[in-house]
């Protein structure tokens, strides 16, 4: 009989009947947990590192689980030639222009593609280069919307790609930050997004009070959420 626990570190990969778990700490938790981000990795949560064997721990109970969320796992589409992806809820379909051109947006009657030069990674981040400069024009113009409505400044708009959540506000900084994987969600959804954050902007918590500046800005907030929820992870299925 060994008295030794196995010692886990941050970030560090278990396997449990056949499914990736990450191990992963996070300071604010208050209990160990397990959960499938948005891009469809299995994740377990310690608040402390010395409480990651718990974590691998309790993860391995939940093996049933863990296989029933693999398996309706969305398959991952890759930006290369030939694929189709959404852009602001509409089909394009990637093609190689045979060049080392930057991607563009080409829209024709036989509908809309996005043509880029480079091959393999200079592909891929080519077009997801375009997919970035279409996300931050498209949310930069509804998030200074909705601040107007508000009478508020213009907050500062970056990107980025987190796998758990679609915005974050720093309202002390007047800054907000999207994930750029919004541009391919239909424009109804992203609004919502932008219209969520600036709310933070308002309340920092998710109150009444916070809710009730959302629907003042949008009149429905459920039918962005219902579409993240239901096709969130899709949308991290891509690239």
């Amino acid at each position: 009989m060994s008295f030794f626990r196995p010692r886990f570190a941050h970030g560090d990969v278990i396997e449990v009947e056949g499914v990736r778990v990450r191990l992963k700490v996070h300071a604010s938790a208050r209990r160990v947990s397990l959960r499938v981000d948005g891009r469809g990795e299995a994740v377990a949560v310690a608040p402390s590192e010395r409480r990651l064997a718990e974590a691998a721990a309790f993860a391995r109970t939940k093996a049933d689980w863990l296989r029933t969320r693999s398996v309706h796992a969305p398959a991952r589409t890759g930006l290369s030639p030939g694929a189709v992806i959404p852009l602001r809820g509409e089909p394009v379909r990637l093609t190689a222009s045979g060049n080392a051109a930057a991607a563009r947006l080409v829209r024709s009657v036989e509908g809309a593609a996005v043509v880029s030069g480079g091959e393999g990674d200079a592909f891929a981040r080519r077009v997801e280069r375009l997919l970035q400069r279409e996300a931050r024009a498209d949310l930069t113009a509804r998030t200074e919307v909705h601040a107007r409505a508000l009478g508020l400044p213009a907050p500062k708009v970056a990107l980025g790609d987190p796998k758990s959540r679609w915005g974050s506000c720093t309202p002390g900084r007047g800054s907000i930050r999207y994930s750029w994987r919004l541009i391919m969600a239909p424009p109804f959804v992203l609004d919502y997004v932008a219209a969520h954050e600036v709310a933070h902007l308002v309340h920092a918590d998710h109150s009444l009070r916070f809710w009730a500046v959302v629907k003042t800005l949008l009149g429905d907030e459920k039918a962005g959420r219902a579409w993240l929820k239901a096709h969130g992870r899709d949308l991290h299925a891509i690239g």
